[in-house]
């Protein structure tokens, strides 16, 4: 996979109770065709979930890595 990112974002860097805001906020600043990267220590399932009720239809979800112990995703926004 060959994308250009407009930003990176490695979530064990940010608080737990602020880490999903900051990706959706993050994610909202996108422009239409951008994508950001998200890196992670775990499978970020959950936010894949809540990106589906609260984005639905504006976002797509593409693992570029997934684990053993790092996850990497580009989301783009639509």
């Amino acid at each position: 996979m060959n994308i250009e990112f407009t930003t990176k974002i490695f979530a064990p860097d940010i608080e737990p109770k602020y880490r999903h805001a900051k990706i959706f906020e993050t994610f909202d600043g996108l422009q239409s065709g951008q994508y950001m990267e998200l890196t992670n220590d775990h499978d970020p399932k959950p936010l894949y979930y809540q990106f589906l009720i609260e984005r639905e239809g504006c976002f797509t979800w593409d693992y570029i890595e997934e684990g053993p112990e790092q996850w990497r995703v580009a989301i783009g926004k639509k």
